[in-house]
């Protein structure tokens, strides 16, 4: 049930690269990893479905609406078919901005003809026809939950495949958001994209919106050959990120601390970015839950920080676009 492992995603010709209309200004995007919760620490279990912390979207939801956000809900098979949690994004896309993407657990997505395991858990290494049964399950589970077809796919684990842009192609998505440039997922069985930068481009009939990283430092502009090569050595990178040489900044509230990244999306904007893509994952909404918020005092510094980079980007004019403003443009 395995066709490939450590796929390295190719980086796009000059000529697919998005060039945005002037008119679209400098924008942002917030995508949600909408998903049940699971020991980030255990191995993968078809049996973690719970999604209790769905409960604390709805407040979530109100404070990014008082910041003028919309959010991309990028939901698994677990949220689409729990009434609760359909009932809770059902009120949350009646701000007119918010939608629901689709985002594929495959350890938790029919049909199961895999044995579940880091490998199998990046989807795009699985056969073509047990991926396009997945995603086809999950596209309808969303369609029969909210009455339209998704126009938005995330591979969970970013573990986009050689056929995974053509199957989404083929079944009318319009933005796929499973690319992280700057990491490496090989290890693990799963994909390389330290051949891309976070810019948007065209390929296989599909949008590519990756999330975006950015790297800052003295050296970042070696940081497409330096970052690799710190890999193997211990401690290497902590440490060119301790003296200002070399640091690789994710736009997310989850591990990354607000200077830090505050400081990344001005590299960013003064390098002429013109759609910055943030994300975070919704069990981080409820302590407990993720490493990433494991008490009320975490809580409390996941909201201060989406406040923080808010008024950042007002600072620096950088409006927030929904999915659809995108597509509207595209």
């Amino acid at each position: 049930m395995i066709a490939d492992t450590r796929y390295r995603v190719p980086r796009p010709s000059t000529a697919q690269m998005i060039d945005w209309p002037d008119a679209f200004g400098t924008r942002f995007t917030v995508f949600v990893d909408v998903e049940e919760e699971f020991d980030w620490r255990k191995p993968l279990d078809r049996a973690s479905r719970a999604t209790t912390a769905m409960a604390a979207f709805p407040d979530a939801h109100r404070r990014f609406v008082d910041h003028g956000i919309a959010l991309t809900c990028m939901i698994d098979h677990p949220i689409a078919t729990d009434p609760a949690s359909v009932e809770i994004l059902s009120r949350v896309i009646e701000d007119g901005r918010s939608e629901i993407g689709t985002q594929l657990h495959p350890w938790v997505n029919p049909p199961f003809d895999e044995p579940v395991g880091p490998v199998t858990s990046y989807a795009g290494n699985l056969i073509r026809d047990l991926e396009a049964a997945k995603i086809d399950v999950l596209t309808d589970a969303v369609n029969r939950a909210f009455g339209h077809r998704p126009r938005a796919y995330r591979a969970g684990r970013y573990g986009i495949g050689p056929r995974t842009l053509a199957l989404l192609a083929e079944r009318g998505y319009r933005i796929d958001s499973s690319v992280r440039p700057g990491y490496d997922y090989r290890g693990d069985g799963g994909p390389d994209f330290t051949a891309l930068d976070s810019a948007a481009y065209r390929t296989g009939g599909i949008v590519e919106l990756p999330l975006t990283t950015v790297f800052t430092g003295r050296l970042r502009g070696h940081a497409n050959w330096l970052y690799p090569a710190l890999a193997p050595l211990a401690k290497a990178r902590g440490a060119a990120a301790q003296l200002g040489l070399l640091s690789r900044i994710a736009l997310t509230p989850e591990d990354m601390p607000i200077e830090a990244t505050i400081a990344a999306v001005d590299v960013a904007l003064d390098d002429g970015a013109r759609l910055l893509n943030f994300s975070f994952h919704s069990p981080s909404l409820a302590a407990g839950h993720t490493p990433y918020v494991r008490d009320a005092a975490d809580l409390a510094q996941f909201h201060g920080w989406w406040r923080a980079m808010a008024d950042h980007l007002a600072r620096r004019g950088v409006a927030n676009a929904s999915l659809g403003e995108v597509l509207a443009v595209l």
